[in-house]
């Protein structure tokens, strides 16, 4: 399955593992939930940058109070938390609502 596209793709406990840790080059993963006001500010803008990205890296979200398992695996304690995969591994982490061009820049310094 390619995640690949220009829209972020949702991704569970189930998929996880499959979808972003087996994914080769560059994935950025939005854990989040419905509840949380800074979730809802970072979101159009991980949706923009999926479009900006698109077959340059994958983009997911993954719903927090669903996934409780993965969250739990990356130690999420705050949200919006993002992180950043790099042939499967961690590589980087950005915690809360930030701007765009923070995200770019980092997007770009994994690229």
């Amino acid at each position: 399955m390619t995640i690949e596209t220009a829209h972020p793709v949702e991704v569970t406990d189930q998929d996880f593992g499959d979808v972003v840790e087996s994914a080769q080059g560059l994935a950025m993963v939005d854990f989040w939930a419905v509840w949380c006001g800074p979730c809802r500010i970072v979101a159009p803008i991980v949706e923009h940058l999926a479009r900006q990205y698109a077959g340059r890296m994958k983009v997911a979200k993954l719903d927090v109070d669903a996934n409780p398992r993965t969250a739990q695996r990356f130690n999420i304690r705050s949200i919006p938390s993002i992180l950043f995969f790099k042939d499967g591994k961690v590589v980087d982490t950005v915690i809360g609502a930030v701007p765009k061009p923070y995200l770019e820049k980092k997007i770009e310094e994994h690229l």
